[in-house]
């Protein structure tokens, strides 16, 4: 398996990759460098902000999704690179010093929204996490809020199953892939179960389903991505060219191409580390979802 560098790009924490299959571009951002990016046609193209970015997701109506420190904007993909137009869409977490990180789109097109305590200085740079502040909430096409779980971590991995009747989330301060049950409406059932505990190759960060329910999962600090049968349990382990994978996602005109968005930390070294990689992986993907809204 041979994994190469999208291009010469390099990033402090790039993270939540989503392949857009209607116009087939790559949208991922660097967190701690406040950017949101974009690969269309071969066209790089980046939106710099003055705080963190945990997400940057398409929208049905044409512009897109970020996710900010300060809440959840629509971006106009016109606007300029150093001074983005953003229109509050909701302020789905209002706790003082919590800022947005993994964010998903169900098969509804709702935005799925996990939080966390802010872990970045106004510089990108590390900041300790000492509370479990976070929550996770669902966002309508409207801008609506309901608030899901709380007291939560580091929330990463926000997968559903083909029958949208299971949510896999991980918690980072955990070590652990969680499994819920969904309720028709999307509310979820009390309750949770350990679906992967903890695994000495890095912890959970974001992850990729593939078309065989497989899940692809970045092991932060791991140098790999462990691939986890249905049942949980451990199918492979798939080594990286870097240190910090953070994320994952299958895309390409037939979703066959993995992406791997990754990190450079302090002492992690040169090389690969903050590239986003690629590489085909033998099976293919499911599609990501655009917002509804």
């Amino acid at each position: 398996m041979e994994w190469l560098p999208l291009s010469h790009h390099r990033f402090k924490l790039a993270e939540g990759p989503f392949w857009d299959r209607r116009d087939q571009a790559l949208y991922w951002v660097d967190i701690a460098g406040f950017l949101a990016c974009r690969l269309c046609d071969g066209r790089f193209e980046q939106w710099r902000f003055n705080e963190p970015v945990s997400a940057f997701i398409p929208c049905e109506s044409g512009d897109a999704l970020v996710t900010l420190a300060s809440g959840v904007y629509r971006l106009d993909l016109s606007s300029h690179a150093e001074d983005p137009r953003l229109t509050l869409l909701c302020i789905a977490d209002s706790v003082t010093g919590n800022r947005a990180n993994e964010a998903r789109c169900d098969s509804a097109g709702r935005l799925w929204l996990g939080t966390m305590q802010n872990n970045l200085d106004a510089k990108g740079g590390d900041l300790p996490v000492t509370r479990r502040s976070g929550s996770l909430f669902r966002v309508d096409e409207y801008g609506v809020v309901n608030r899901l779980l709380g007291c939560m971590g580091i929330v990463n991995t926000l997968l559903w199953n083909r029958k949208a009747d299971t949510l896999y989330c991980a918690d980072s301060l955990d070590g652990v892939i969680y499994r819920y049950n969904i309720l028709g409406d999307g509310e979820l059932l009390d309750g949770r179960s350990v679906w992967a505990g903890p695994h000495p190759r890095g912890v959970p960060d974001g992850s990729a389903m593939d078309a065989e329910g497989y899940v692809w999962n970045a092991r932060w600090g791991g140098h790999c991505l462990l691939r986890f049968a249905p049942d949980g349990s451990l199918d492979r382990v798939v080594e990286l060219p870097v240190s910090h994978p953070t994320s994952c996602v299958f895309g390409g005109p037939d979703l066959s191409t993995l992406y791997v968005t990754s990190a450079a930390p302090a002492g992690a070294g040169g090389g690969l580390n903050g590239a986003v990689l690629m590489a085909d992986v033998g099976v293919t993907g499911l599609a990501c979802q655009r917002f509804a809204g």
